[in-house]
C-alpha cells in the first residue's frame, strides 16, 4: 500500500510540474513578450526567432509613426542594397503575402529611416505613444547651420536624430532639412555629456558620422515582407549618393573674425562683381551637372569659401577644379551653346589641359583639369607668349559637398592643405596682387611646349 502511495504522489508531483511549466511558457510568450518586447513570434519565413524580432520591431515602428501621419522613407543601406538586386521583382509584385522574410529579417543591429523635417510637427504624443508601445527613445539636437551667418551665430538647436529602441533592434530616424541650394541636409550625430553612450552602439550607425548632403530622390512605396514602405526609386543612385555624402560647413565663425581684420570690401563694384561670379558659378554647375562631369571650387574660389564663406572681390574670376578622367569633349560645345564663348585653351587632354570661358563683362571662367600620380595631384599652366609650362602640385585630397552662394557644390575635404600647398601658411593674409608664374607656393617651372605644337597648345580667342 506504500508503494502504490509513492508513485501516485510522484506521479501528481510530476503531471503538476508539467502544467506549471506549460503555464510559464504560455504567460512568458503571450503576454510578457507583447508587454516588453523581449521576445516575438517568428515572421513568415524567417529562421529564427531573433530575426522575427528585428521584423517586429519594424512593424510596430512603422504603426507608430502611421498613427501620427509621419511620412518616412528607407534608407537603410543593407536593406537597399538587397532590395536593389530585386528591384524590378518588387516594382512589378502584387500585395499578396510574402513567402519569405528576406529583407527585414536580414542580420543587424539597425533598421535607418529618414524623415523630411517640414514633413511633420514635433509633437510630444509621438514619444508617449512610443514608451506605451515599448519603446525607449533617445533624441539627438544639434545646431541649425542654416541660420548661421556673418550676423548670428547663435545656432539655435534642432532635432536631427531620433532613436528608438525595441527588445534587441533600434530604429534609427534621421531627420533631413531643405538648404538654400536645393538639396536635402542631414547632420551630425553627436551625444552631449549627459547622454547614454550605451543606449545603442553608435559607432556602427551608417548615419551621422559626419553631415550629409543628398539630392530629393523621387519616392517609390512598395511592399516588403508584408510591410508597406516608401523607398528610393532608385536605390543605387540612392546608395551611390550615400558614399559620397560627406558635407562641410562654411567656417562662418573664422569668417566673421577675419573680417574683424580685413573689413569686407562693401562697394558698388564689389557687390555687382559677387552677384555676377555667383550667376557665372550657378550656370557652370548647370552645365557641367547635365553633362555628368564632376567638378569642384578651386584656387581664388576655393580660397574665398574657406577664408570668408564668399567671393573674393579682387580676383576677377572663378575657378574650378576638374578630374582630367571626367574630361568629355562636349565641355566647350556646351559652354558657348549656353553663351559663353571659349577665351582660352591650353595644353591638351594628355598634358596641363586648362579652358577658360568669357562671362559678363570682365568676370570670366577658369577651368583647371588635375592629374594624379603616385604621391600626389597636380594641374597646368602654359605662358602664351614664350610656350613655358608651369606646374602647380597638391597632396591627394578627395572631395565634400558644401554650400556655397546658394549652391550645392563640391570642395576638397582636406581643404587647409589644399589652400596651403596653393598660397602658403599666410594664407589668411589677402594678397592683391598675384602672379600666377611665381606668387604660388606650390608652382614649378615644367618645361616649354615644342614650337610645332604651339597651334594645338595655345589657343588664343
Amino acid at each position: 500500500m506504500q508503494k502504490v502511495n509513492k508513485n501516485v504522489v510522484l506521479a501528481v508531483l510530476s503531471l503538476t510540474s508539467l502544467v506549471f511549466l506549460l503555464f510559464q511558457l504560455y504567460y512568458y510568450k503571450f503576454y510578457l513578450s507583447q508587454k516588453n518586447g523581449a521576445v516575438f513570434s517568428k515572421a513568415r519565413g524567417s529562421q529564427s526567432g531573433q530575426d522575427s524580432t528585428r521584423w517586429h520591431v519594424v512593424r510596430k515602428f512603422l504603426g507608430l509613426i502611421s498613427i501620427h501621419n509621419i511620412p518616412v522613407c528607407l534608407i537603410d543601406p543593407l536593406i537597399l542594397g538587397l532590395i536593389d538586386k530585386d528591384i524590378e521583382q518588387i516594382r512589378s509584385s502584387s500585395d499578396g503575402p510574402s513567402p519569405e522574410c528576406k529583407y527585414f529579417c536580414a542580420p543587424r543591429d539597425f533598421t535607418t529611416f529618414a524623415l523630411l523635417d517640414k514633413a511633420w510637427k514635433h509633437e510630444v504624443g509621438l514619444f508617449r505613444t512610443a514608451e506605451k508601445m515599448g519603446f525607449q527613445w533617445l533624441k539627438v539636437l544639434n545646431k541649425d547651420p542654416r541660420l548661421d551667418g556673418m550676423d548670428d551665430l547663435s545656432g539655435t538647436e534642432i532635432p536631427l536624430h531620433y532613436i528608438f529602441k525595441l527588445a534587441s533592434h533600434a530604429i534609427h530616424l534621421v531627420v533631413f532639412y531643405e538648404r538654400s541650394g536645393n538639396f536635402l541636409w542631414h547632420g551630425p550625430l553627436r551625444l552631449k555629456q549627459h547622454m547614454d553612450r550605451k543606449f545603442v552602439p553608435f559607432r556602427k550607425l551608417h548615419f551621422g558620422r559626419y553631415p550629409g548632403a543628398y539630392e530629393k530622390p523621387e519616392l517609390l512605396l512598395v511592399s516588403l515582407d508584408d510591410l508597406k514602405v516608401q523607398i528610393p526609386k532608385n536605390p543605387s543612385s540612392f546608395l551611390e549618393e550615400m558614399s559620397h555624402s560627406r558635407f562641410l560647413e562654411c567656417r562662418y565663425r573664422e569668417a566673421r573674425a577675419f573680417f574683424q581684420v580685413y573689413p569686407d570690401d562693401a562697394s558698388v563694384d564689389a557687390v555687382e562683381f559677387r552677384k555676377k561670379a555667383k550667376s557665372l558659378l550657378h550656370l557652370a554647375a548647370l552645365i557641367l551637372n547635365n553633362l555628368g562631369v564632376k567638378f569642384w571650387l578651386s584656387s581664388g574660389t576655393c580660397l574665398g569659401w574657406y577664408r570668408q564663406c564668399n567671393v573674393i572681390p579682387y580676383s576677377k574670376d572663378v575657378d574650378l577644379g576638374i578630374f582630367i578622367r571626367d574630361y568629355k569633349a562636349d565641355i566647350i560645345p556646351a559652354f558657348q551653346k549656353a553663351g559663353l564663348p571659349l577665351k582660352h585653351k591650353f595644353g591638351k587632354v594628355e598634358d596641363s589641359l586648362e579652358l577658360s570661358f568669357q562671362g559678363d563683362d570682365d568676370v570670366k571662367l577658369d577651368i583647371f583639369f588635375f592629374y594624379e600620380e603616385d604621391d600626389y595631384i597636380w594641374n597646368g599652366g602654359t605662358q602664351a607668349k614664350s610656350g613655358k609650362k608651369f606646374k602647380y602640385l597638391f597632396p591627394k585630397f578627395t572631395l565634400c559637398w558644401t554650400e556655397f552662394v546658394e549652391l550645392k557644390v563640391h570642395v576638397p575635404c582636406e581643404t587647409l592643405q589644399y589652400v596651403e600647398a596653393n598660397y602658403g601658411p599666410d594664407w589668411k593674409v589677402p594678397v592683391k596682387t598675384w602672379d600666377w608664374k611665381n606668387s604660388p607656393s606650390n608652382v614649378q617651372y615644367n618645361g616649354v611646349w615644342p614650337v610645332d605644337e604651339w597651334d594645338e597648345v595655345i589657343q588664343i580667342y
